[in-house]
């Protein structure tokens, strides 16, 4: 049995339509049920989501009304719904479901390393869209109950698309896709750095850096806060013409320093940065190319491009790398234990032990710090030189310190995406996801994964 729910809802069997529930409500509790099919729903949910918080006394015996037909009609093409406990399932005995089937080709799309086939993957995903969720049988409110992530993904399908699209130097189809989407959600960033970017390749950079001004301008004035860190970068990218947004082959989120490829900086905070990864903390272990940390180079070049060592001193560490390569592994062995405790310290308040793991650390730069006069007359606190290997370890520390110390520590977010993770400081208050709007799964890991 075939079930459409991307659209108006359908059911076929064999490719042949089946004319399954007279009433609308029957239609909605069945597409509940399919969207989690194998799973129990609740009887107290399906009334609640039926009747929008506001059920009638007989709601109850609805529900077993609508069950006893949609069982009626669906049980002579082998769909089976149970009764279990408090709720009801649909059996999962291979039944497709359009809305399982995007889900796993934008998961696979996301995961292609070549763009000409994430764009073939997309394009069957978005071609089982014929509008919106259940768009018979559901209101809007109802909708966004139901799956408000099912037109999350759609959206981040189109960004996923359009950047493939401009890895392979298709710019103006990414632009005819993407400016009506602009129109609909002029404040997802996302979008407006991939239209952007397009623009910009397209001859169009006017029409970029005026689509940036009004990008920015709703930002401050409905939600009070300033673009994230990719839409600037993006912004300041275009007004020094530089040409990375010229290379179709190369993502423009890329942070690319000494050669080295660097994450993406979306936490605020250096101490954040060092515990966000490309594909987040939901994987166990890394998948490939999910590791930032990937050698001691690395680590030495963040650390320099975060500010927490200064460039004389990254050129030191690169040369002490080189020379003692097991040294430089421990070393890189015991950023990676900081890292663990310091992201366990920070998402779980109740984690001591993390915390003792970064206390120890932190006392041990500080026994290493000399403090020095900037140019502009003010003082600060150096991860001394005579540390040695162990200097952008020192400096990550002290970081962390300062972090766990600041009140704005209270601000931090994570991303509630379960394949994310990533750390982020929110003080606005108005911000729930990660500012990649992709949660950084969607980023090329096979651009980024050797040292």
């Amino acid at each position: 049995m075939e079930f459409r729910l991307l659209g108006p809802f359908e059911a076929r069997h064999r490719g042949r339509p089946v004319e399954v529930g007279s009433r609308r409500q029957e239609r909605c509790l069945l597409g509940v049920l399919l969207l989690d099919t194998g799973r129990v729903v609740r009887t107290e949910r399906l009334i609640d989501l039926l009747w929008n918080g506001r059920p009638p006394a007989s709601a109850r015996g609805a529900v077993q009304t609508y069950i006893g037909r949609l069982r009626g009609a669906l049980t002579p093409y082998g769909v089976r719904i149970s009764t279990r406990g408090e709720g009801y399932l649909v059996e999962a005995d291979g039944h497709h479901v359009d809305v399982d089937e995007f889900g796993e080709l934008v998961r696979a799309a996301g995961a292609a390393a070549d763009p000409a086939e994430r764009v073939r993957l997309l394009d069957r995903a978005l071609a089982l869209w014929r509008g919106p969720l259940l768009a018979d049988a559901a209101d809007g409110e109802l909708r966004e109950r139901l799956h408000g992530t099912v037109e999350e993904l759609r959206l981040v399908a189109v960004e996923l698309r359009a950047e493939a699209q401009l890895a392979l130097g298709q710019h103006a189809r990414a632009i005819a896709e993407l400016m009506p989407l602009a129109v609909r959600h002029p404040t997802r960033e996302q979008l407006v750095a991939v239209l952007m970017t397009a623009l910009y390749r397209g001859g169009r950079q006017a029409d970029a850096l005026r689509l940036y001004r009004t990008t920015r301008r709703l930002l401050v004035d409905e939600l009070g806060v300033e673009p994230g860190p990719r839409l600037r970068e993006v912004h300041r990218r275009i007004l020094r013409g530089d040409d990375r947004l010229d290379r179709p082959g190369r993502p423009v989120y890329e942070v690319r320093v000494r050669d080295e490829c660097l994450p993406w900086s979306v936490g605020g905070h250096p101490a954040l940065d060092f515990c966000n990864t490309f594909a987040g903390w939901g994987h166990e272990p890394p998948l490939p190319g999910a590791e930032w940390l990937r050698g001691y180079r690395t680590l030495a070049v963040w650390a320099g491009h975060v500010g927490l060592v200064d460039d004389v001193s990254v050129s030191r560490l690169l040369h002490l790398g080189r020379r003692d390569p097991d040294q430089a592994e421990a070393v890189l062995a015991e950023a990676r234990k900081l890292r663990h405790a310091l992201y366990g310290c920070l998402t779980g308040p109740d984690d001591r032990h993390g915390f003792e793991v970064v206390a120890r650390y932190a006392e041990a730069a500080a026994k290493e710090l000399v403090f020095r006069r900037e140019t502009d007359g003010r003082g600060r606190w150096w991860p001394e030189l005579a540390a040695g290997l162990r200097m952008p370890l020192h400096a990550v520390a002290w970081s962390a310190a300062q972090l766990l110390a600041d009140p704005r520590r209270l601000t931090l977010r994570i991303c509630p995406d379960e394949r994310c993770g990533w750390l982020f400081l929110d003080e606005s208050g108005l911000r729930r996801w990660c500012s990649l709007g992709t949660c950084g799964r969607s980023l090329d890991r096979s651009r980024c994964h050797s040292a």
